[in-house]
């Protein structure tokens, strides 16, 4: 069962892992096609300020947290 803190170190590290797609420093011989998807996945993808108010609004589901 994922608890809540999982599900949102999961959306974070997902996050980030998109970003670093897009730089060709962080992650270099990276076909264009593949930072291209990661740029649309990111698009709607939940940023920080979504997920401090999926915090206030389902803690049951992201959990609490003191960042």
């Amino acid at each position: 069962m994922t608890m809540p803190n999982e599900r949102r170190y999961a959306v974070n590290n997902t996050r980030q892992f998109l970003l670093d797609l897009l730089d060709s420093k962080k992650t270099p011989r990276v076909p264009s096609a593949v930072r291209k998807e990661a740029g649309r996945c990111l698009k709607h993808y939940p940023g920080e300020y979504y997920m401090k108010e999926a915090q206030k609004m389902a803690p049951s589901i992201f959990g609490e947290w003191n960042d």
